[in-house]
C-alpha cells in the first residue's frame, strides 16, 4: 500500500533517577527510573519523516539537559545516520509539542518541513511574552528552539495545523491533544500492522491509561500547563484509537524502553526498535 509507513522508534537520551510521581499522578513516591527519551522515524519511498526530533546537547540544549537531570545522551543526528538517513535527507518533521526534548534538534534538519499545531506555536509565543512571575509555564521551553522554528517560518518551512487533520502527509494524521500543553498533538501513522499512535507527551506511561489498579481509571500527568480535564479527554481519544491494542501505542518516554518491540540496533546503549 503506497500510504503505509515503515516506522522505527529511536532512543537518544535517558534521565537519572527520575521520580515516577513527577510524571504520573498517584504513583509511588519511592519509584524512580532512568527515563528514556525517544523520537520516531517514519519512512515511505524517498520521504524520511520524524515525529519529534530530540535535542542537541550543546549550548542552551546542554543547559536544559543539565537542568532536568539528563546525563545520558547520544546525538539524534548520529542515531539517524545509523539508519542510513543523513540530516539533510529528513523531509518532514511533525512536532507533538514545543518542549525542548521534543523539538530541540530542528535546526539540524535544514531542508525539513515542520508541522505543528497553530495553538501550540501561538500559545508559547504569548507565554514567552508574559512577566517573569509566569516563568513556570515556560520552564521547559528553550527560546533558541523557538528562534529556530521562526527561522523555518521565514523560509516557509513551518506549517501551522488548526486542530485534527487527516493526511498531513499521505497516511500520517494528527489529532489535537490538549492537556500537557495547550496545543499538543498526537500522531497516527498507517503501517502494514495497522495504525500506530505516537502519543508525544499526552501519555508518559501505560498507567495513564490502565490506572494504578488496572481498573481503567485514567491517571493524569503530573507535568503540564493545560487542564487535567483536557488531559483525560485526550487520553480517552487515544484509548479509542487503540481499541484495546496497547502494542500500537508509541510513548516517547516508555518506562520499559519499548521492550515489546524488536531491537534493530543498539549504539552505545541506546536502542533503535522497529514499530511497524
Amino acid at each position: 500500500m503506497p500510504n503505509q509507513w515503515d516506522v522505527h522508534v529511536i532512543e537518544f537520551a535517558r534521565s537519572k533517577d527520575q521520580p515516577l510521581i513527577d510524571l504520573v499522578n498517584g504513583a509511588s513516591p519511592q519509584k524512580v527510573l532512568d527515563l528514556p527519551f525517544g523520537f520516531v522515524l517514519a519512512q515511505n519511498g524517498e520521504r524520511n519523516v520524524l515525529v519529534d526530533t530530540g535535542f542537541l546537547n550543546e549550548g542552551s540544549g546542554a543547559e536544559f539537559s543539565k537542568k532536568f537531570g539528563i546525563p545520558y545522551w547520544i546525538s539524534p543526528v548520529r542515531m539517524l545516520e545509523e539508519m542510513g538517513v543523513a540530516a539533510d535527507a529528513v523531509t518532514d518533521i511533525v512536532l507533538s509539542h514545543a518542549h525542548f526534548d521534543h523539538m530541540g534538534s530542528i535546526s539540524a534538519f535544514p531542508k525539513a518541513r515542520i508541522f505543528i499545531q497553530k495553538r501550540e506555536w501561538l500559545s508559547w509565543n504569548e507565554a514567552m511574552a508574559l512577566p517573569p512571575q509566569y516563568g513556570f509555564l515556560t520552564a521547559i521551553i528553550n527560546p533558541d528552539d523557538m528562534r529556530a522554528a521562526f527561522d523555518a517560518a521565514v523560509e516557509h518551512r513551518l506549517f501551522l495545523i488548526d486542530g485534527d487533520k487527516d493526511n498531513v502527509l499521505p497516511g500520517i494524521h494528527v489529532r489535537h491533544g490538549e492537556g500537557h500543553t495547550l496545543g499538543q498533538q498526537f500522531v497516527l501513522i498507517e503501517t502494514a500492522r495497522g495504525r500506530l499512535v505516537a502519543a508525544g507527551d499526552c501519555i508518559y506511561s501505560r498507567l495513564n491509561l490502565t490506572g494504578h489498579n488496572h481498573d481503567g481509571v485514567y491517571a493524569p500527568l503530573n507535568n503540564g500547563v493545560g487542564s487535567i480535564w483536557k488531559q483525560l479527554e485526550t487520553m480517552d481519544r487515544i484509548n479509542d484509537e487503540l481499541a484495546g491494542d496497547m502494542s500500537r501505542l508509541i510513548m516517547m518516554h516508555d518506562n520499559d524502553r519499548w521492550a515489546h518491540l524488536p531491537i534493530v540496533k543498539e549504539i552505545d546503549g541506546f536502542r533503535i526498535v522497529k514499530a511497524s
